[in-house]
């Protein structure tokens, strides 16, 4: 499928490839960005999730990358997650096809909310590693391919989720969760964009400009994740989210 789209629209969804990519590596909420935006520019909405996949794909492709260079992650440490989370988001992008994708417009405030309570209120968040509440293996066969299946099937937020999760039943740090995050994400959005692309539900030009626009994005925010105050990582993700339901209020 392909669009004639203007020269001002690629600028414009490059621009906000970029942004996302930034926000999406602090904070695992880039698709809140890049959704409307894509809609906005004329996608019908199971064409704007399948591009979206695509400059998603890209962005956390890159921070998991950048990830293994700064040695917060190896591949090797996080492919038994990274397995399941992708059958999970595979399994979600199958059925996505059997949803009216207007849900979108309830459920992306109702993560924002969900998000935005854990932050705010869990006193989890924090600096220092605590301990785990469940065990590596019971977080791959159970919430991995839970969220992996959102993913699949609408998207937005999930970095966050597996962050918060991480945090809160992992015991992980708020970077380590976070950098974790990123390599999950990056199964989850390449098992959707796997379905997406052989049904043909990705608009090629926009992925490639997008895809530029997201490398950029999440190089710069892998370098603000590294050295960021995880307090101020908090906030951010917070303030975000807040004003992406301001935003969601308004607009349905």
């Amino acid at each position: 499928m392909e669009l004639i789209i203007s020269t001002e629209t690629f600028i414009f969804l490059f621009l906000i490839a970029i942004t996302a990519g930034i926000v999406d590596t602090l904070a695992g909420v880039g698709g809140l960005i890049v959704l409307p935006a894509l809609i906005l520019s004329g996608l019908p909405p199971l064409t704007a999730l399948g591009t979206n996949k695509a400059q998603s794909f890209a962005g956390t492709g890159t921070a998991t990358y950048m990830m293994t260079v700064y040695k917060k992650i190896t591949i090797k440490q996080m492919q038994p997650l990274m397995v399941t989370a992708f059958i999970g988001s595979f399994t979600g992008t199958v059925l996505v096809h059997f949803i009216d994708n207007q849900s979108l417009s309830i459920i992306i405030p109702i993560v924002l909310i969900i998000i935005v309570t854990y932050f705010v209120f869990s006193p989890r968040m924090k600096e220092i590693s605590s301990e785990a509440r469940i065990s590596d293996t019971l977080y791959k066969f159970t919430l991995a391919p839970i969220i992996g299946l959102y993913d699949g099937m609408f998207g937005p937020g999930t970095g966050s989720f597996f962050t918060v999760s991480g945090v809160a039943l992992r015991g992980k740090n708020l970077i380590d969760a976070t950098a974790n995050a990123k390599a999950l994400n990056f199964a989850t959005n390449l098992a959707a964009l796997i379905v997406f692309l052989y049904i043909g539900e990705v608009i090629i030009s926009i992925g490639i400009v997008m895809i530029i626009g997201q490398f950029i994005g999440a190089r710069i925010g892998s370098k603000f994740l590294i050295n960021i105050n995880p307090v101020y990582l908090r906030y951010f993700v917070i303030v975000l989210c807040l004003i992406m339901l301001f935003r969601y209020f308004n607009t349905f």
